[in-house]
């Protein structure tokens, strides 16, 4: 028993339990049910078999429900290693695998991504290698080539030991020279031992290793990528006709080596998640053909496979095979990754129309790589957060510090430039949507920097299927609750209208009670030099302005505030026009005076800072100060109008020479009030009004943000101050000129009222 027991433990573990439960069978023929092939086998009948089998038996209840589990998901044979590894003394696995026996049955009809568990897969791999690497001997290794002619036995084989690490690399039949192979001449003995001989060395060319008769004859590099392509010799000693076939199935192996070679190169992290989640994928399928040559090699010792049927068994991974491997030699030729792969695989499955089975592998394989990169999508579209490591996301972040310590352009530069669509990194099946993406993870970001809880409707599962939109429309219902959400933030309870109407009371002299009290509290001060105005003194008027005029029932007047920019008008708007961003940054002031320089300033907080960024309140402070500066020259022409009354005491003939002056007044007037009427009344407020009329009907904050944009620029256009050139230089001019008028004849009705009344002031 002992002697048994050691040379076969799988029959010696049966014998013992069939002994026991009295079954009326052997064990020849239980093995022989469980190697029956898939199609002609019914698990009911094999779990009755074991339930005879472990009548009596302790525990038996337990191992049959765990063996009737296992027989759903793994091969039978294995099922039955695993019951009979309960009962007997030895561990039959190690066994096995020392004795090289067979534990699979033949493959007829698999499916590429059938279930294949890590343990059986592992047992066939290694007994793969150690078949390479000298762990097993063939039989008749000391049968000379006469006795061979009545043998099916493989031929003898002299494998040296090779590199204990070598399992973790690919066999790509170029790493194993140093392994010699012991080659005999066969030519003389009868096609049926040649076949024999052909198949062993078949399936380990299969495996990726030389045969004795079958050899590498060149690897050819295809590319940049450096996959390759093997080119097989089979020794002429072999019958033609057993060529021709082998010839049919040696391209088998040069597909593996391929597919191999990129899974390798893959499951390094730099490549990318969706390459590790393709190489994944692909080693299942190297798992399931790993099993298919244990399956060959297991109807070869029992002599029950010949060219023929391992054609027939081979031809459908044959196919598949070929299509996976130029995929990979595609990807890695181009050096593809991320989005880019995706694309290829989408591709793949519309140039595989007409193929069914080969298309329906693919459209699996892409599923299964797209997955990381759709939990990354998910993510950003769910929660505005993007995770990122190997930068293949089609949304990059450009943030690299917080955003309290950026200075205060940062909020249009943060709408504009923090998030970018990297094109290159789009899969085709995102390219229409992916505008929308970009969209929802921004407005989710702004909300949840807010400080609110984003918390979408209903968890929505995403994932890419070629076959249907299911993925088109979870994206775009994350956007509709991403720009509900958001609007509703900015809207409502951030109030994003009532701030608008108080930049445009200030900044666009609305208010006009409060603009006629500021200007007269802060005259004196505003026409000294710049540098002699103080801040404090005109944020204080600014203050007491606000609370004695209309604008004290403004809830959002404690938003405004004095300004000395550091520039005249036509600097600022030449900058701005020039998208020149330096024109905040200080530099040495002009030798302007107050007025020159005064603006109004708005804070706002975040989010409403999104919208009244420090570029759109530039642009209300050029109007503003186009405004204010008119309004300013009307002023001081209207002082020259009081002084028509001092005139009027004069004689004829004086009265004569200001006659002419004060005509030239009043044209100067009509001028600078037309040209206030044209802005204010025939530009802004007409734009104004299209400007609300467009935020009633807004539907996402990029349309609030276009909005504003292009009221602001349309009414900049129109008041002339986006012409550096000639227009608006001129209207400058202008005003100067009127003011240098006002000064004049303020000077001359001085002195002549001196001359007149009094004289004696010129004696002294």
């Amino acid at each position: 028993m002992d002697t048994y027991s050691t040379k076969d433990p799988m029959r010696a573990a049966l014998k013992k339990l069939i002994q026991h439960s009295n079954a009326p069978f052997t064990a020849d023929d239980v093995l022989r049910e469980f190697r029956t092939t898939k199609e002609k086998r019914s698990n009911r009948k094999l779990l009755k078999i074991l339930e005879i089998i472990s009548k009596h038996q302790p525990k038996s209840e337990e191992y049959l429900l765990e063996a009737s589990k296992l027989l759903e998901k793994k091969d039978p044979f294995y099922c039955l290693l695993n019951f009979l590894n309960h009962y007997s003394e030895t561990n039959i696995m190690q066994a096995i695998r020392k004795k090289d026996l067979s534990t699979s049955t033949p493959l007829l009809s698999k499916k590429m991504f059938e279930t294949v568990t890590p343990d059986s897969v592992s047992e066939i791999k290694e007994r793969v290698v150690l078949a390479a690497t000298g762990g097993l001997t063939r039989v008749g290794q000391n049968t000379s080539a006469a006795n061979m002619s009545g043998s099916h036995s493989p031929p003898p084989l002299a494998l040296p030991a090779c590199n204990k690490n070598h399992t973790d690399g690919v066999w790509d039949y170029r790493t194993i020279d140093n392994l010699h192979f012991q080659q005999n001449n066969i030519s003389a003995i009868p096609i049926s031992s040649q076949e024999t001989l052909l198949l062993y060395d078949l399936i380990y060319c299969l495996t990726g290793m030389k045969g004795s008769y079958i050899t590498s004859e060149e690897c050819v590099s295809t590319g940049r990528g450096e996959s390759t392509t093997v080119k097989f010799k089979i020794s002429e000693q072999i019958h033609s006709s057993l060529r021709d076939i082998a010839k049919e199935i040696l391209p088998l192996a040069s597909y593996f080596t391929c597919i191999e070679q990129f899974i390798q190169k893959a499951s390094f992290t730099e490549c990318g998640q969706v390459l590790q989640a393709l190489s994944e994928a692909l080693n299942n399928l190297i798992r399931d053909y790993y099993l298919l040559l244990a399956q060959l090699e297991s109807e070869l010792n029992v002599g029950n496979l010949t060219v023929h049927k391992m054609l027939f068994y081979v031809r459908p991974t044959l196919n598949t095979m070929d299509v996976l491997a130029a995929v990979v030699s595609d990807i890695s030729e181009n050096e593809l990754r991320g989005g880019q792969v995706l694309t290829l695989l989408y591709n793949k499955i519309s140039a595989l129309t007409g193929d069914e089975e080969s298309q329906k592998f693919v459209i699996q394989l892409t599923q299964l790589a797209s997955v990381p990169y759709m939990e990354i999508l998910q993510l950003w579209v769910q929660k505005g957060v993007i995770c990122d490591p190997q930068q293949e996301f089609l949304v990059e972040d450009n943030e690299v510090i917080r955003r309290e310590e950026l200075p205060e352009h940062y909020s249009a530069d943060y709408w504009e430039k923090r998030y970018t669509i990297r094109r290159e990194r789009i899969p085709c099946f995102l390219e229409k949507v992916s505008d929308i993406i970009l969209r929802t993870g921004k407005y989710l970001n702004v909300i949840r920097q807010c400080g609110k809880k984003v918390t979408p409707p209903q968890i929505m599962n995403l994932q890419f299927s070629p076959t249907n939109q299911n993925h088109i429309n979870v994206i775009q219902n994350a956007y509709q609750f991403a720009s509900k959400n958001l609007l509703e933030v900015l809207l409502k309870e951030n109030e994003l209208m009532g701030h608008l109407m108080s930049v445009k009371r200030y900044l666009l002299l609305h208010q006009g009670d409060f603009i006629t009290q500021f200007m007269d509290a802060c005259e004196e001060e505003l026409a000294k030099n710049v540098d002699k105005v103080l801040p404090m003194t005109l944020e204080n008027l600014l203050g007491l302005t606000l609370r004695l005029s209309s604008a004290k029932h403004d809830p959002y007047k404690d938003d405004v505030h004095c300004e000395l920019l550091t520039y005249d008008l036509v600097t600022q708007m030449s900058k701005i026009m020039n998208n020149e961003e330096e024109y905040w940054q200080s530099h040495d002031r002009l030798d302007l005076n107050g007025l020159e320089c005064f603006a109004f300033r708005y804070e706002v907080k975040w989010p409403v800072s999104l919208v009244l960024n420090h570029i759109a309140i530039s642009k209300y402070q050029m109007l503003f100060r186009q405004l204010f500066y008119c309004k300013h020259v009307e002023r001081q022409l209207c002082k020259i109008w009081k002084e028509n009354s001092i005139a009027k005491k004069f004689s004829p003939q004086a009265a004569e020479l200001y006659r002419s002056a004060f005509t030239l007044r009043q044209r100067m007037m009509n001028a600078v009030q037309n040209l206030e009427y044209y802005m204010m009344i025939e530009v802004i407020e007409p734009n104004w009004h299209i400007f609300i009329q467009n935020m009633n009907k807004v539907e996402n904050v990029d349309e609030v943000l276009s909005f504003h944009q292009d009221f602001l620029d349309s009414c900049l256009k129109n008041c002339m101050l986006t012409d550096t050139t000639l227009l608006n230089r001129s209207i400058f001019k202008l005003c100067n000129i009127c003011l240098k008028f006002c000064e004049f004849i303020q000077v001359k009705i001085l002195q002549f009222v001196i001359y007149t009344y009094y004289p004696f002031f010129i004696n002294l």
